[in-house]
């Protein structure tokens, strides 16, 4: 599965198939997951000093397709855009790719769709597990970083930096007995060095910086509404 995949899959609640956070969250997340993907596989990059385009802007490295549609497709669309900020690029990314993703996972019978009303008039959908394997991997995974202190392979750091952008990796990992401001502060560890090379490791942080200041504009613009 790709990144995204893993995301959503963590992000949903497996019996409701709700998801734990907002859409706006969920979304952004899975945008940046996208994104973090293509800069993982070498095919984006966030500029650094002495290019032609000033520092700090998306742009694409690699268009040799990756062999994923939904990558392939996001890999497109930043060729398209030019050079952005990765904030910028996030919402452009993010049309359409839940509903794609959610397709992706019932067809393989990862989850599966369930209709119904809320006061019997509004129509409501949701996704509850059907085959809880990978995610329980995942997890798994996730507790021997942030709790038993394995070292991270790329993968998963990349997946901690995007629940830590979005601040979900206390939920995501449920009680282990550890404080949620501790396990916050291994997550930022583990997204700050999880990486071997500079610019892929620049590039993440660029996302993931991008993901959280995001949500972070979203959530102030919607206090000041309120």
């Amino acid at each position: 599965m790709i990144l995204a995949e893993d995301v959503l899959l963590l992000l949903l609640d497996d019996v409701s198939g709700k998801a734990i956070v907002d859409t706006t969250r969920l979304d952004l997340a899975l945008s940046g997951a996208v994104m973090l993907d293509l800069a993982t596989r070498g095919r984006v990059d966030v500029t650094g000093p002495g290019e032609p385009v000033r520092a700090g802007l998306l742009v694409v490295r690699d268009l040799t397709p990756t062999g994923d549609t939904v990558l392939d497709e996001a890999l497109r669309r930043i060729q398209v855009m030019g050079p952005k900020k990765p904030q910028s690029a996030l919402s452009t990314l993010g049309k359409g790719l839940r509903p794609e993703l959610l397709h992706r996972l019932t067809s393989r019978g990862v989850l599966r769709a369930e209709q119904g009303r809320i006061l019997g008039v509004f129509p409501t959908r949701s996704w509850p597990a059907v085959d809880v394997a990978h995610e329980r991997r995942l997890r798994d995974a996730l507790h021997d970083v942030l709790v038993v202190g394995r070292t991270p392979t790329h993968d998963e750091s990349a997946l901690i930096a995007l629940l830590q952008a979005v601040d979900q990796v206390p939920k995501v990992l449920r009680e282990v007995g550890i404080p949620k401001r501790e396990l916050r502060r291994r997550a930022k560890a583990v997204a700050a060095g999880g990486f071997a090379g500079e610019a892929v490791r620049k590039a993440v942080e660029a996302v993931a910086a991008a993901t959280a200041a995001s949500i972070a504009a979203v959530t102030a613009a919607g206090a000041a509404g309120s």
